[in-house]
């Protein structure tokens, strides 16, 4: 894989909530370009090791882009940027200071199993195709 120029979401593949995430980027990255992996993936855990970033933490949500690896409200911003409108409008709120943003990421993140407990999504064939094992 070309990390140079992967864009990957990780998420914690047992959550409603981040399952629910998952397919609405999905349907919504206009690019067709982001491709997903499990954090209890063994390819995500490999690649967290080989790069020596922190252990992947199951309440956090990560993009990859460009080499770099955003965290929490972050990732979610600069993923924004991949949506067609009115969806992209989030990459406006990084003029908010990041502990404002991550302070509500974190709220909703204890809360994610209540917020949607047991959604699974079925990824279609060609969606398939754009999730990394």
């Amino acid at each position: 894989m070309d990390f140079k120029k992967a864009k990957i979401v990780f998420y914690d593949g047992d959550c409603g909530f981040c399952n629910r995430s998952v397919a609405f980027i999905l349907k919504n990255d206009q690019t067709k370009s982001i491709q997903f992996a499990s954090i209890q993936s063994d390819f995500t855990q490999k690649l967290f090791a080989e790069r020596n970033w922190n252990t992947p933490d199951l309440s956090t949500f990560y993009f990859l882009e460009n080499e770099q690896l955003f965290a929490k409200s972050t990732a979610a911003i600069k993923l924004s940027k991949h949506f067609s409108f009115p969806q992209s409008w989030l990459q406006g709120m990084i003029i908010v200071p990041r502990f404002i943003r991550d302070f509500v990421y974190n709220f909703i993140a204890k809360r994610r199993y209540r917020i949607s407990n047991g959604y699974c999504y079925a990824p279609n064939k060609e969606e398939r195709g754009r999730f990394v094992q």
